[in-house]
């Protein structure tokens, strides 16, 4: 029985966006630490979504081209880059040389829709497995 390797990758991304997100929020009331948390969350969630999203990739290659799956396979990715992007820029927003800093509304904002993007690439993700039976034998 094969595994697929992308689910068993992509709940470490998955969490540490979702609590990079939370801590911003935090951030608010509690600062520093959570700022800087939220940072630091971000940075190890976006490189451990390259393996993730190379899995996934890879798996996308294995499946017929006439699946009827296609279709939420290609939202989950758009929306799963999508929410890649806006946590990189949310970073990018809040880093200057190698130094974490407080970030403005912007930053937050993209940290914020980024969550968005993530739920709704877990749903589709979710479709895929349990409505296309993706992955299960």
């Amino acid at each position: 029985m094969r595994h697929p390797l992308h689910p068993a990758l992509v709940h470490f991304p998955i969490a540490c966006w979702s609590l990079a997100s939370a801590a911003d929020l935090a951030s608010l009331f509690l600062g520093q630490p959570a700022w800087w948390l939220a940072g630091v969350l971000m940075t190890i969630g976006l490189t451990l979504a390259i393996p993730a999203m190379i899995a996934g990739f890879t798996e996308l290659m294995r499946l017929p081209e006439d699946n009827p799956a296609i279709r939420d396979v290609n939202r989950h990715m758009i929306m799963v880059m999508a929410a890649f992007s806006l946590y990189l820029a949310s970073l990018l927003m809040r880093v200057e040389g190698m130094t974490l800093h407080a970030p403005g509304l912007l930053a937050m904002a993209l940290s914020l829709a980024g969550f968005v993007c993530l739920g709704i690439a877990g749903w589709l993700g979710g479709k895929l497995v349990y409505g296309h039976r993706l992955g299960a034998d």
